[in-house]
């Protein structure tokens, strides 16, 4: 009886006790290691099947790999939400912080244009500062935080560090009422710094215009031309910035020119102002002991 191999008859081998079988496949187990140990045959075939397994592996690990995805997404979703709130927290106190500073960096620099004032003045001078505005839009009206106590008298100037602000009109003895140069019942003698021409500058109720009404018509004023304190009437001393003068027109049949000036102080933004006392001029207590004092023969 001729021998049966096992391709030729696969079902000897299946129908062989389980010992065999374990034999068998212990036998080929160990040759293929020997064979792929030593010359590698059956790298090729790793990778095959590596290929074909792959989906499966993918398919197996999916649940925990999209669960763990979720689970990062989700912390780093609330990590970023948190931080970005924090990011504009701290972004919102900075901002309040550089607002302060930019404010005290412009407090400080209207500080130092004061000081710089009052050294080009010869005059005895007192910073004091804005408190209030009168809300009347016909009058243009100041409270200043000083008063009587400080020296403050009524008729003293009034400037910044750009030019003349207006005249201390009221004691309050802790604060003082100043009437800005700007309002319709205050005037200022002036005179053009390039022609040393004198005249008039009267309030107009505007904070940004000054009117000069007399001035006849053929006289040498241009626009840009500086209008400084003139000196006259004892109020202001001499030489300070009052406007400029931004237009010059003739009207028919009169006998005047229409001429605007732009105030040098700025009235509308200051919050600091100078007030000055005059070499010559002298306070209500000094004014006082002169009129109580005896003449000289």
């Amino acid at each position: 009886m001729a021998l049966t191999t096992v391709d030729r008859e696969p079902g000897q081998f299946r129908n062989a006790s389980p010992g065999l079988q374990l034999i068998i496949l212990g036998v080929i187990a160990i040759v293929l290691m020997v064979l792929d140990h030593r010359n590698e045959y059956l790298t090729g075939v790793r990778k095959g099947l590596s290929v074909l397994l792959y989906p499966v592996e993918v398919l197996v690990s999916a649940p925990f790999d999209l669960s763990k995805t979720l689970s990062e997404s989700i912390t780093t979703r609330d990590e970023l939400q948190a931080e970005n709130r924090r990011l504009r927290e701290e972004a919102l106190i900075r901002s309040a912080s550089l607002q302060r500073m930019a404010a005290l960096e412009a407090e400080n620099a209207r500080l130092r244009a004061l000081l710089d004032s009052t050294a080009k003045v010869g005059e005895d001078m007192l910073i004091a500062e804005i408190v209030s505005v009168d809300m009347n839009p016909f009058r243009n009206m100041v409270v200043v935080n000083r008063g009587g106590q400080d020296g403050v008298y009524v008729g003293q100037p009034v400037i910044d560090a750009d030019g003349v602000v207006g005249q201390i009109t009221r004691d309050r003895h802790y604060t003082a009422e100043a009437m800005l140069l700007t309002d319709i019942d205050h005037a200022i003698p002036v005179e053009i710094a390039r022609n040393r021409l004198r005249s008039i500058a009267v309030g107009t109720g505007e904070l940004d215009r000054l009117s000069l009404p007399f001035l006849p018509g053929n006289a040498d004023v241009r626009e840009g031309d500086l209008l400084v304190t003139s000196g006259l009437g004892g109020k202001f001393p001499p030489g300070y910035p009052v406007a400029t003068v931004q237009q010059v027109s003739s009207v028919t049949g009169q006998p005047f020119l229409d001429i605007d000036a732009t105030p040098a102080a700025a009235l509308n933004r200051m919050r600091e102002v100078l007030l000055i006392k005059p070499d010559d001029q002298v306070g209500p207590d000094q004014t006082s002991a002169a009129d109580a004092a005896p003449e000289q023969p």
